[in-house]
């Protein structure tokens, strides 16, 4: 098998019901994500009570639900991972993904991921109104149309790109495009992310990095938002990781770099297949070089959720191991341990 590398999905990703067939029923993502929810304190219960279905307090696509689901999705994923002994070559996350990265490379500890996530959150909730965009066309295709303040927020592939803006400039560039015969589809948030629109959210998100010792990455850690690995000097800095509020994602020039020198199994450790979807369009894995292993299914349901990890497991000879000792839900609520 080729040398693992973990993609890991950030905001859009989100589904509603992701990932909860696998809770209760898959031990070691159990105790990991209650690690989590555990650490977010008093609004960790309440997320957890949104994303199990026991009550509906806040939409899936709203920032205070998506961000700390999908951190606290794709990180109990990926500890499961490592718990059936795979030690990955590289890490690469798409947007809210990166933390998630950093902090299985120690640039953060769990706890101190958790604040970054929260101040960030508190921020955006308070910050504009708007959206986000995918367009199946070039960067450079769509410059013409950037007009007020919506801008490239991602650029995921050749012809994959993501505008942000705020609402009334948003649905301006939106209808000239579809005017002018351009794939266009809404991207489930309700923030401009990656848009300069996203300035004092990211200044007030700095303050909780700033109290936080960054510490240089201990695993290779390939940056969407350079493209290129991640130094040491940039992880320390917290002007960096406050700029992914702002600073549009180069996902696709990333994977570039990831995939240019090695043959590579890519697992998806977070919610659905966009990292997938993407990756699969890439030259790399269309020749059949490298490979793309999505661990959760396109629309989540409890057995699909199963069944998706069971065929990533099976292939790690781990799946005996997923459900020996199932934790019932009504007891699995906030495991010690990390």
């Amino acid at each position: 098998m080729a040398e693992v590398a973990l993609l890991f999905p950030g905001q859009g990703a989100q589904q509603r019901g992701m990932a909860t067939g696998l809770y209760g029923w898959a031990p070691v993502f159990t105790k990991v994500i209650d690690s989590v929810f555990g650490l977010m304190g008093t609004e960790g219960k309440r997320i957890r009570a949104d994303w199990l279905g026991i009550c509906s307090l806040i939409d899936i696509d709203d920032v205070r639900r998506a961000q700390p689901l999908l951190f606290a999705v794709d990180y109990a994923l990926a500890r499961m991972v490592l718990s059936w002994g795979v030690t990955p070559v590289a890490l690469l996350g798409h947007s809210a993904g990166e933390l998630v990265a950093a902090t299985l490379a120690g640039v953060f500890t769990l706890e101190e991921a958790v604040r970054v996530l929260l101040g960030r959150v508190r921020a955006a909730a308070n910050g504009p109104e708007g959206g986000m965009l995918a367009v199946a066309a070039g960067a450079d295709d769509l410059l013409r149309y950037l007009t007020g303040d919506v801008a490239v927020a991602a650029v995921n592939g050749p012809r994959q790109t993501m505008l942000a803006g705020t609402t009334e400039h948003l649905r301006s560039v939106d209808e000239r495009l579809r005017a002018d015969d351009f794939t266009v589809r809404a991207v489930p948030a309700r923030n401009p992310f990656h848009s300069p629109a996203m300035g004092p959210v990211g200044r007030e998100a700095k303050r909780a990095v700033e109290k936080i010792p960054l510490r240089a990455p201990e695993s290779l850690i390939y940056s969407g938002y350079t493209g290129f690995p991640l130094g040491a000097a940039e992880a320390r800095d917290p002007e960096f990781w406050s700029r992914q509020l702002t600073d549009p994602v180069y996902f696709g020039p990333a994977l570039d770099r990831l995939l240019a020198r090695r043959e590579l199994s890519l697992i998806e450790a977070g919610p659905g297949q966009t990292l997938t979807t993407f990756a699969r369009r890439h030259r790399a894995l269309r020749s059949g070089r490298s490979e793309s292993i999505p661990l959760s299914p396109v629309h989540p349901d409890h057995e699909a959720d199963r069944q998706a990890l069971l065929a990533v497991a099976d292939r790690f000879g781990a799946s005996e191991n997923l459900a020996a000792t199932p934790i019932p839900v009504s007891e699995a609520a906030f495991v010690n341990g990390r």
